[in-house]
C-alpha cells in the first residue's frame, strides 16, 4: 500500500486515535490504527481500527452496529496521535457503555449502562 499519509508518524505501523462525540464533547473511546484503518475511515466515512489483541483490522459497529459516523479528523501538532469527531450510533464501549471511560481508576462507575452487552452480541 502507498504511504497516502507520509505526514503522520506512526509507531511500530499504528497511530493512537482519540474518539470524541461531536455533539457533547465527551471522550467516547481510544483505539489504534493502522495506514489501512485510516485510508478506510476517510474513504467511507465511518470509522475503522487496528486492534492489538487480534491482530486485524475491523470497523467500529461491525458486530453491535454502534456504527461511527465520521465528522471531522484531526492531527495533532507533532502528527503521532488523530482525533475523530464522530456521531455515535448506540454506545461506544463493548461493555454496553456510551463511554469506554464509565469509571474511575477506585472503580467506581460513573456512567450508566446503555445496554447489556449479551444484549448486543447475541446476535
Amino acid at each position: 500500500m502507498p504511504d497516502l499519509f507520509p505526514s503522520l508518524n506512526y509507531t511500530d505501523g499504528l497511530i493512537p486515535v482519540i474518539v470524541q462525540d461531536v455533539r457533547t464533547n465527551q471522550v467516547l473511546m481510544f483505539a489504534f490504527a493502522n495506514e489501512e484503518a485510516v485510508s478506510l475511515t476517510l474513504s467511507t466515512g465511518y470509522a475503522h481500527y487496528f486492534s492489538r489483541s487480534r491482530n486485524k483490522l475491523w470497523k467500529k459497529g461491525e458486530e453491535s452496529g454502534h456504527l461511527q459516523k465520521i465528522v471531522r479528523v484531526c492531527v495533532d501538532c507533532d502528527e503521532d496521535c488523530l482525533l475523530y469527531l464522530v456521531e455515535q450510533t448506540g454506545c461506544a464501549c463493548h461493555e454496553g457503555y456510551v463511554s469506554c471511560f464509565f469509571r474511575t481508576i477506585d472503580g467506581e462507575v460513573i456512567l450508566p449502562r446503555f445496554k447489556d452487552p449479551a444484549d448486543i452480541y447475541s446476535q
